[in-house]
C-alpha cells in the first residue's frame, strides 16, 4: 500500500509540475498590452467621371444596293471572253466580244446609202435652182417647177433615212462589245453550253447594304 501511494504521489506531482509550466509559457506567448498593432494597408481610388462607349453585336446580312443584269443586244457568235470568272468588274467594263463582222459591213453598206442620198439631194438642189430661174423667165410652167421642188425635198428626206439607218449600224456594232452595266461582282449566271450570244445572260450586284436584326 505504501509503494501505491508513493507511486501516484509522485505522478502527482509530476502533472502539476507540466500543468504550471504549460501555464506560463501561454503567458509568455501572450501580447504586452502597451504594444499596438501595425495598421492595415488600404488601397483608395479617386472615381473620375468618363463616357463610356456600349457596343452590341447583332446578327446581320448584307444584301446589294444595285442589281443590274447584263444581257447582248445583238446576235452572233462569242469571239472571247475577257474578264476572269468570279473577279470583280468596273462599270462599262467590256466582258465579251461578238463576232462584228456582218454589222461592220452593214455599216458601210448604210454609208455608202447615205452618201449615195446625198449626192442625190446636190443635184435635186441644182436643178431646183435652175428652174427657179426659168420660172421667173417664164421657161417653164409652175407644174413643172413644183414638180421639182417636191423631187428635191423627197431627196432630202431620203438622207435622214440613209443618216437614221447609218447610225443604227453604228449602234449594232458598238452592241458587238458586251459592257458591264455597273461595278461589282457576278452574283449569278444563266447560260446554255451554246456560244450564241444571245443565250448568255448575266446578273450583277453592285456594293452593299448592311442590314441588322435583332
Amino acid at each position: 500500500m505504501k509503494k501505491i501511494f508513493l507511486t501516484l504521489g509522485i505522478a502527482l506531482a509530476a502533472a502539476a509540475a507540466f500543468f504550471l509550466t504549460s501555464t506560463r509559457e501561454v503567458e509568455s506567448q501572450e501580447p504586452s498590452p502597451n504594444i499596438s498593432a501595425p495598421a492595415p494597408v488600404v488601397g483608395v481610388v479617386q472615381v473620375q467621371p468618363k463616357e463610356v462607349t456600349i457596343t452590341q453585336e447583332l446578327n446581320g446580312r448584307v444584301t446589294p444596293y444595285l442589281i443590274a443584269e447584263v444581257r447582248p443586244q445583238v446576235n452572233g457568235i462569242i469571239l472571247k471572253r475577257l474578264f476572269e470568272e468570279g473577279a470583280d468588274v468596273t462599270e462599262n467594263m467590256q466582258l465579251y466580244q461578238i463576232d462584228p463582222a456582218m454589222y461592220e459591213a452593214q455599216l458601210a453598206s448604210a454609208r455608202a446609202q447615205l452618201a449615195k442620198a446625198r449626192a442625190n439631194a446636190n443635184v435635186a438642189d441644182a436643178k431646183l435652182e435652175r428652174y427657179r430661174g426659168l420660172l421667173s423667165g417664164r421657161a417653164v410652167n409652175r407644174q413643172e417647177y413644183d414638180e421639182v421642188e417636191a423631187a428635191t425635198k423627197q431627196a432630202h428626206a431620203e438622207v435622214g433615212i440613209a443618216e437614221a439607218a447609218a447610225r443604227i449600224a453604228e449602234i449594232n456594232v458598238g452592241y458587238a462589245k458586251v459592257l458591264s452595266a455597273a461595278s461589282g461582282s457576278p452574283a449569278s449566271r444563266r447560260a446554255r453550253s451554246s456560244r450564241r450570244a444571245s443565250r448568255i445572260r448575266w446578273r450583277w450586284c453592285s456594293g452593299s447594304t448592311p442590314s441588322t436584326s435583332t
